[in-house]
């Protein structure tokens, strides 16, 4: 026993507690032991096949470059941007295939460790010493010369957040394609049309169909890169030149032509005129003013009928300058649009040519400053879904025109903004000035804060319900089955007491306000100018638009309002409310992020007709406070009806916030006068599916009509317009 007690002095010590006690931690420690066994064979296997990944992207980069491959591949080299490192941090560089995010170090970070190249096209990303080494398979976007569009396959070196329900699986062996440690071979991905495949199943896929690519379940909208023509820096200078100088001279022989004539005629003039001393003005269409010659030089007016009106005084002689002036002027008109085109022919990057028929390409404009400010993602994950040349980024240097004007050969094509309010008026401003016969639709992907065109025409609130229900996958999916419907456009002319303009017209689609709801809106947008950083996304835009809004709430800044407007409607004076502080004009269902100012539903009004975007007729409502505006907002309360009328004038007789579609600014006072502009097409997603396959039909066979010459453009936007009514 003593032997024994030696031996083992904590067995024989400690009680049966202390011991079950010890066997629970021994217990314990082996199963913390096994657990990192466990791990560890998994980190080694993980690394082990990181390693057969690895090996398999090096010998998929030489077979790339291997010349003998028995289909041509076009080739493209990345877009490189500057991006900080955090963003890419669990990327792999595409050329020596390490891990993007920076080793730790003791030492300070060097300050190229602290950026990375990223490719705006197809997301790559590379480092700084290491991205002019990059292969180029980048998505080609022109195939000029092709017979074909080819599958452009390549590694998915970003995590793809739209892909079709499909494009899980191999798209040879239809086999899943697994990310696993132990899914087989590695993937590729067609930057065309989002299929995987299986590198082992390239070989055998290639021999039997070619390689040939058919742009996947977005063929319709994607822009074939068959009728995409680079166009070299130099090349787009020496052809503005030459079209300009072709142009000019045109002109120029056109104008000596004209002069010619109609000398000849003056002289005709003179001589059957001689007995009168003077000669009749021929140009009598225009009842303005006529300007006065300053100084012996001819002042321009504006035309009644759009032209212009040169005054020029009769000269001794009694020969009237006005017939020779007037030509000449008309020509340097034309020069100033023909110099616009030229300045747009020279940003111009890519031509479509030999475009066919049935293409129905979607033009994409992306305003990346909208409310939610995700431009930079939005445009990546379109460039992948799209052909790059099709997207398009709005900015203070780039408006839609460039656009426009790349797809100005195109028969018909169909228009998607990404952005807010007021990016859907900008478009709309420069659709209207391409005097299109049949102006292309406008679908809208909603990115601003209050989005509510987007509301009325069922595309959602936010990008929040977009990625809800599917992505960009589905919005592409609804845009090819809207239905075309109308939406009223109103001209909104700032006048003087005299009744001239005192500055350029604006154009309203959805409401205008004046009083406290323009006070709010105008407070935020001198706070985002100031801070933009506070605007990082929606639904903080909203809680800045809720504080700005408290704060007004005691504060009775337009308690005299109803004496300082005056508010017509039809020629019929309409009184204001005493309580009122503010007045707005509707032509939408949504305002304010989705309220809803007329209520349809209200048979309160019984001389009052329902509200539509279509029926050229505005709404006329009054508020009263800020206070009613919250509200407003959650239901608690309505907005007093007023009128409803085609012609609205209100006068201002003390300066007051004025808004326009959320575009806010300072007016003093002067008269607003609202009259009817136009009606643009517009594209409304269809919640029953059947309404949205006979809505695409119905336009696809007005659309094949027209190419065939059945019916001429005209023609086409009356039906588009009838169908548009009755669906809606």
């Amino acid at each position: 026993m003593d032997e024994e007690h030696m031996l083992h002095p904590s067995w024989t010590d400690k009680g049966p507690a202390e011991m079950a006690a010890d066997s629970r931690l021994f217990i314990f420690s082996c199963v913390i032991a096994g657990l990192i066994g466990i791990l560890t064979i998994l980190y080694t296997a993980f690394q082990w096949r990181r390693n057969i990944n690895l090996t398999w992207m090096k010998a998929v980069a030489r077979s790339k470059k291997n010349p003998k491959a028995k289909h041509k591949v076009p080739i493209a080299p990345h877009t490189w941007e500057l991006e900080s490192v955090s963003r890419g941090k669990n990327l792999n560089c595409c050329a020596c295939l390490k891990p993007m995010s920076p080793s730790q170090t003791l030492g300070p970070m060097v300050a190229s460790d602290s950026f990375i190249h990223r490719c705006r096209i197809c997301g790559a990303a590379a480092h700084l010493s290491c991205s002019s080494s990059a292969h180029k398979d980048c998505k080609c976007v022109s195939m000029i010369g092709f017979e074909h569009v080819m599958h452009q396959w390549a590694v998915q070196w970003t995590e793809l957040t739209d892909q079709p329900d499909e494009a899980s699986f191999c798209s040879y062996c239809e086999e899943p394609c697994s990310g696993s440690f132990l899914g087989g071979s590695p993937v590729w991905c067609c930057l065309w049309c989002q299929r995987l495949l299986h590198v082992d199943c390239h070989s055998s896929m290639s021999s039997e169909t070619g390689d040939i690519c058919d742009l996947g379940p977005f063929r319709r909208l994607i822009l074939s890169p068959l009728y995409v023509k680079e166009l070299s820096p130099s090349s787009g200078f020496l052809s503005s030149i030459t079209h300009g100088a072709n142009e000019f001279a045109s002109s120029v022989r056109a104008t000596i032509r004209s002069q010619s004539k109609k000398h000849k005629h003056d002289n005709e003039t003179l001589i059957d005129t001689s007995g009168n001393g003077s000669i009749s003005d021929i140009s009598t269409e225009c009842t303005s003013d006529t300007p006065q010659n300053i100084n012996g030089s001819h002042s321009i007016g504006d035309n009644c009928d759009g032209g212009v009106n040169v005054g020029t005084p009769l000269q001794d002689g009694g020969i009237d300058k006005k017939m020779e002036s007037k030509p000449s002027f008309k020509r340097s008109g034309s020069i100033n649009q023909k110099d616009e085109s030229q300045a747009l022919r020279m940003k111009q990057k890519y031509e479509l040519i030999d475009m066919p028929p049935d293409a129905r390409p979607l033009l994409v404009f992306i305003n990346k400053k909208s409310g939610a400010q995700r431009g930079d993602s939005l445009r990546q994950r379109l460039n992948l879904l799209l052909n790059p040349v099709q997207v398009f980024e709005l900015s203070s240097t780039q408006g839609p025109e460039i656009g426009l004007f790349v797809f100005r050969k195109v028969p018909h094509f169909r228009i998607l903004v990404c952005g807010g309010d007021g990016t859907v008026g900008w478009v709309l401003d420069a659709i209207d000035k391409q005097n299109f016969i049949s102006p292309p639709p406008v679908a809208i992907l909603p990115a601003g804060t209050g989005n509510d065109l987007a509301r009325v025409l069922s595309w959602g609130g936010g990008l929040g319900s977009v990625e809800k229900q599917g992505g960009l996958c589905t919005v592409l999916q609804h845009i090819e089955h809207a239905a075309v419907t109308i939406l009223d456009r109103w001209k909104v002319a700032i006048l003087n007491q005299q009744g001239k303009q005192l500055q350029s017209p604006k154009f309203m689609n959805n409401y205008l306000g004046i009083g406290c709801d323009a006070k709010v809106a105008l407070d935020i947008h001198n706070l985002r100018e100031e801070n933009p950083e506070k605007f990082y996304n929606q639904f903080m835009n909203k809680v800045l638009y809720a504080r700005e809004g408290a704060k007004s709430i005691m504060d009775r800044t337009f308690a005299d309002f109803p004496w300082q407007v005056r508010v017509e409607v039809d020629g019929v004076e309409i009184e204001v409310p005493e309580d009122a502080e503010g007045v707005l004009v509707a032509n939408i269902g949504s305002y304010m992020g989705g309220v809803d100012l007329w209520q349809n539903e209200d048979e309160t009004y019984e001389n009052l007709d329902p509200q539509s975007m279509h029926d050229k007729i505005l709404e006329v409502v009054s508020i009263s406070g800020t206070w009613h505006l919250g509200t407003l907002q959650v239901g608690l309360s309505r907005a007093r009806r007023l009128a409803q009328g085609q012609s609205i004038k209100i006068q201002l007789f003390a300066a007051f916030p004025v808004q326009i579609d959320g575009e806010p600014w300072f007016q003093q006072p002067c008269t607003l006068s609202i009259s009817h502009h136009g009606q643009a097409f517009m594209l409304k997603r269809t919640t029953e599916e059947s309404l949205g396959h006979a809505a695409a039909i119905v336009t696809d066979v007005l659309e094949s009509a027209e190419t065939n010459h059945v019916i001429n453009a005209s023609q086409k936007r009356a039906l588009l317009q009838e169908m548009a009514l009755r669906l809606t």
